[in-house]
């Protein structure tokens, strides 16, 4: 399953970027209290529909960072379950599509444990500083079941279109 992936976050940064999905401009949210950067290219799910009216969190696992705005096609091959202050907030784990030396990776269980633990890590504890902030972290699932969320994401967005938060794309 295959998505564009827009990028609000570069790996290592630590300014939190947000897209208004109303106006497409990237505006800077806030600075990480934790001295930790994003472990991944961040951003999230072109054309889906979160249940917090929001487009889905997804990660994109790139041998170089982009900047933000950039859209990455990609592919999911598994998913961080975590909530927080404001309800579920789960984070897809995407590689690029099309680009034989990701091949390799099809699933959660291809991906390395040390590539997994520092990204558990940081949304464990990224907003451990921050006043009013919480995490509750779940842990690695599938592939099977992160599309079955994305696919999800798809559909409640083609019936509630009126929802999203997402910028039309023209």
């Amino acid at each position: 399953m295959e998505f564009d992936v827009t990028i609000e976050i570069p790996k290592g940064g630590r300014n939190k970027y947000e897209v208004d999905h109303e106006t497409g401009k990237v505006y800077l949210d806030r600075y990480l209290y934790t001295s930790m950067g994003y472990p991944a290219d961040y951003g999230y799910i072109d054309n889906t529909l979160g249940e917090d009216g929001d487009p889905l969190d997804a990660m994109v696992l790139l041998p170089e960072s982009v900047f933000p705005g950039i859209i990455v096609r990609a592919r999911i091959v598994g998913m961080f379950t975590m909530s927080d202050e404001a309800g579920g907030d789960d984070k897809l784990l995407c590689v690029p599509a099309g680009d034989v030396r990701w091949d390799h990776i099809q699933d959660i269980t291809d991906v390395s444990e040390y590539e997994l633990g520092p990204i558990a890590h940081f949304f464990e504890h990224y907003k451990d500083l921050e006043p009013g902030k919480e995490v509750q972290p779940g842990g690695w699932v599938g592939k099977d079941q992160a599309e079955k969320i994305a696919q999800e994401a798809v559909e409640r967005l083609e019936k509630h279109p009126e929802e999203t938060n997402e910028p039309s794309r023209g």
